[in-house]
C-alpha cells in the first residue's frame, strides 16, 4: 500500500492551527484531522459519564465503547460525531475546554486517541493539527510546523470564535484559562508541548491567516513530486 502523505502542524490553544490546517488541507486536496476536537469528545463523554479522571481503569472500560467520527458538511465545515451524535458545537466550550488538557495528561486517553489518529491517516492523506502531531504521533510527517503567537492575540482570537458561536464568556478568565492551558501541555509528563527538532516554527501574532496559509503551501511545493 502506498504511504500517505501527513503535514504535521502544532502549536498552543488559540494560536490560528485549526484554521490555518483547514485551509491548507482544502487547497491541497488533503483531509484534516483535528485531534483537539478528539480530546474534547474523550472530555464531554467522561463528564457526562461522570467518570473520574484520575481513575484510568473507568476511563479505559467508557473509551472502549466511545466512537469519534470527523467529516465535512456540504459546506466545508468539520462535523464531530460522538456515538453518533453531532457535538461540532458542544465541545467548543471553555469548560470542555479545560477538561481536555486535563485529561490529555493520561495515559489511557493518549494510547486511545493516537491509535485513532494513525489509523485517519492510513486512509489518506492528511493535515493533522494539534499538541503531538510532530513529536508523538507522526513522528515521520512529510513536514511540520509549530504554529504560535502572543497570549494576548490569541485570547482575542478565541474570544471572538466563541462569540460566533453564541458562547458567552469573560474575556479575562479566557486569558487565564489560556494561560493555564499552556502551562498544562508545557510541563506535562506525557507529550509535553513544544516544537519537533525539525519544525517550521510560525510566529502569527502579526499575521493574517492567508500569510500562514501560504508560507506554509511554499513549504510544502514538492508534496506531490
Amino acid at each position: 500500500m502506498k504511504k500517505r502523505i501527513v503535514i504535521a502542524i502544532d502549536g498552543p490553544s488559540s494560536a490560528g492551527k485549526g484554521t490555518v490546517a483547514k485551509i491548507v488541507a482544502q487547497k491541497l486536496g488533503f483531509s484534516y484531522l483535528d485531534t483537539g476536537a478528539m480530546y474534547r469528545c474523550v472530555a464531554l463523554t467522561l463528564k457526562n459519564n461522570e467518570v473520574d479522571i484520575n481513575d484510568d481503569t473507568k476511563i479505559s472500560e467508557i473509551l472502549n465503547n466511545t466512537k469519534i467520527r470527523l467529516s465535512s458538511d456540504n459546506n466545508k465545515s468539520l462535523k464531530v460525531e460522538l456515538n453518533g451524535k453531532d457535538v461540532s458545537k458542544e465541545i467548543r466550550t471553555p469548560e470542555i475546554s479545560r477538561l481536555s488538557s486535563d485529561i490529555a495528561t493520561k495515559i489511557s486517553v493518549r494510547s486511545f486517541l493516537t491509535k485513532l489518529q494513525r489509523e485517519f491517516a492510513q486512509n489518506s492523506n492528511v493535515v493533522a493539527e494539534g499538541r503531538d502531531m510532530g513529536t508523538q504521533v507522526f513522528p515521520d510527517a512529510y513536514v511540520k510546523f509549530f504554529i504560535d503567537a502572543s497570549v494576548e492575540v490569541r485570547t482575542n482570537r478565541r474570544y471572538l470564535q466563541l462569540q460566533q458561536a453564541g458562547i458567552k464568556t469573560d474575556i479575562e478568565n479566557l486569558r487565564k484559562d489560556i494561560q493555564n492551558r499552556d502551562y498544562q501541555d508545557k510541563n506535562r509528563e506525557i507529550a509535553p508541548l513544544h516544537p519537533a527538532i525539525n519544525a517550521v516554527i510560525i510566529d502569527t501574532t502579526n499575521l493574517e491567516i492567508d500569510q500562514v496559509v501560504d508560507i506554509i503551501l511554499k513549504r510544502t511545493k514538492g508534496v506531490f513530486d
